[in-house]
């Protein structure tokens, strides 16, 4: 289930259009769930429970632990998890760090 700041939630079609315009996806399931279940192409994995740490790092370090820019408050973010429920905690800690 996916999340994002204008929709609450988005389909799959949507989101492979999104992807196409550099939207960041990140994905908040727990890394066993990546393993078990497979993952998303083009998402990066932030555990909802790194999330709030993540998102106040230092842009290099980001860089280093999750092999991606660290997007900039104004950029696009997606997130997804299993049901929705993660999705939109992790929505709603970006929105308190400040993101749009």
């Amino acid at each position: 289930s996916l999340c994002a700041g204008g929709a609450p939630s988005l389909s799959y079609r949507e989101l492979k259009d999104l992807k196409k315009a550099n939207v960041l996806h990140i994905d908040v399931r727990e890394r066993w769930e990546i393993d078990k279940f497979g993952k998303i192409p083009a998402s990066i994995n932030i555990p909802l429970g790194e999330l709030v740490e993540a998102l106040q790092m230092d842009p290099t370090e980001f860089k280093e632990q999750y092999n991606q820019k660290m997007p900039a408050k104004s950029d696009p973010v997606v997130f997804s998890c299993l049901a929705g429920t993660r999705s939109k905690q992790a929505l709603g800690f970006a929105t308190s760090l400040g993101f749009s």
